[in-house]
């Protein structure tokens, strides 16, 4: 049993949907949940920071880059309980849009590989419909579509 399974509360985490011009950084991820699937940079919430610093310390961890942090695009909770009722799983992810301001794309921390890709191949390269759904909630919320 994970750390993560049966909480004593949620878990926290951020992703971040970082942008230069029209292409989206993202992650191939090193560890599970989700191991070799393309994401956007993110992960947990440390104690002691806002969940502002979260998102830039994360994807400057995990790919190299410098970021301008924008908007909170959603909130999302995931609940999962076992067969008796009793909570399995809780995690809080809050997404955010953020713009490049320097740096090269370089994978690290939990990363396998790191890339700015162009918007319609992001899409395609995601597994996961609720990470391409953030895409493009951050893209029309900072005016690039």
């Amino acid at each position: 049993m994970s750390d993560r399974t049966y909480p004593s509360r949620p878990w926290s985490a951020v992703g971040v949907v970082v942008w230069k011009g029209d292409h989206v950084l993202l992650i191939q991820r090193g560890k599970e949940p989700r191991r070799g699937e393309w994401s956007i940079p993110g992960g947990s919430h440390d104690l002691g920071e806002t969940v502002r610093e979260a998102a830039v310390r994360e994807v400057m961890e995990e790919t190299g880059v410098t970021i301008r942090l924008g908007p909170i695009v959603d909130v999302i909770d995931t609940i999962r309980r076992d067969s008796a009722g009793r909570i399995l799983i809780h995690f809080t992810l809050t997404d955010f849009a953020a713009t490049w301001v320097a740096g090269d794309a370089v994978a690290g921390d939990d990363a396998m590989n790191a890339e700015f890709v162009p918007f319609e191949d992001a899409l395609r390269r995601l597994n996961w419909s609720e990470t391409a759904r953030v895409i493009r909630e951050s893209r029309r919320l900072l005016g690039l579509d």
